[in-house]
Order: structure tokens, then sequence, then C-alpha cells
């Protein structure tokens, strides 16, 4: 059963699917998205496949995207999340990111 879940775009499309289990951490790419012509991988640590990902600590990829130091300080200060809850804080800040990667919570909303 998985705890929380995102999802993951690259540029204005779904690439896949972040999920947080108790034994950690699961990504897998959507199959539309891999049907998709110009599709390209969110990481070159991540290359297009139709099997998940799989791993115990969240994956470098995601972690890269998240703040360190005093930033993160600050941001884990003003929205109230645990600097260790990295999932949350990169469901906090993933929605405005500096490259083509976004991760916003997954609902119906954004689907």
């Amino acid at each position: 059963m998985y705890k929380e879940e995102a999802l993951v775009y690259y540029g204005n499309r779904i690439a896949g699917i972040l999920k947080k289990s108790k034994s950690g951490y699961e990504f897998i790419y959507e199959k539309n998205y891999l049907q998709y012509p110009n599709a390209a991988p969110i990481s070159l640590s991540m290359p297009l496949r139709e099997e998940k990902y799989e791993s115990n600590l969240l994956f470098p990829f995601f972690e890269g995207l998240l703040p360190e130091g005093w930033l993160l300080n600050i941001i884990s200060t003003a929205a109230k999340i645990d600097r260790n809850d990295k999932f949350k804080l990169l469901l906090h800040i993933g929605q405005d990111p500096i490259g083509a990667v976004s991760i916003l919570p997954f609902n119906s909303e954004n689907l």
C-alpha cells in the first residue's frame, strides 16, 4: 500500500508516477508518455522503460531537486514540513521547478 503518490511531469506531459511506501520509493513511466514520439527521460539515470524503478531511498534525481542548507531550513520551517521528509518537501517545492520536471500531488484535479 502506498502512503503518498505524486505525478511527475516533463514539460506539460505526465511522464510518470512517483510513490512512497513504508519500504521505499517507486517510479514508473506512464504508458502514454512512453508512446509519445518525442518522449525524453526525466533523467539520464532513469532512462525510458516500462519496468518500474525501485529504491529504499528517494532517487538521487528527485533528491537533487530539493534545496539544501539555509534554504532548506527556511522552506521547511515556513511550510511546517520536517526537513527529513523529502517526499513532502518535494511535493511542496516541485510545482515550480528550475528545469523541465515538475512534481504535483496525485489527485483527480491534476489528471
